[in-house]
């Protein structure tokens, strides 16, 4: 295999990880809040967030944004994130429906919004500078 794509699948296992890290400790810190929480979630007596979502879900979500981010051009980079920002607010309010998910009467969908939106510029910052070091 050449060194390219090892790189790039070096660039985006660490990315994957570091999502997954970063999801689940501002999940833990935005349920300790009282901000959110999970009703419907896996091993509810020992997590207090849904592990599925910040250990598979959002790994799997961020290497699916960082390879389209890869075929775009810088002004499709901020249309990128701005529709996954906004997708992902929408889903919120699609899981408080199923009861999945459940926010505090002081949280608005913005915050999702504006929180999924850094949170993807700087998981996208943080692969290009990954892959440019390896």
């Amino acid at each position: 295999m050449p060194s390219f794509m090892r790189a790039r699948r070096r660039a985006y296992i660490a990315s994957a990880l570091l999502a997954s890290w970063v999801g689940t400790y501002l999940d833990l810190y935005l349920t300790g809040k009282g901000l959110y929480a999970f009703p419907k979630r896996p091993f509810p007596s020992v997590f207090s967030i849904d592990i599925f979502f910040t250990m598979v879900v959002l790994p799997l979500c961020t290497v699916l944004f960082l390879w389209l981010m890869e075929r775009l051009s810088r002004l499709g980079h901020l249309g990128l994130i701005i529709a996954s920002a906004a997708l992902m607010a929408a889903f919120e309010t699609k899981a408080e429906a199923y009861g999945l998910f459940v926010h505090s009467a002081a949280w608005s969908h913005l915050y999702s919004f504006a929180g999924y939106g850094l949170f993807l510029t700087i998981i996208w910052n943080f692969y290009q500078r990954f892959h440019r070091i390896d």
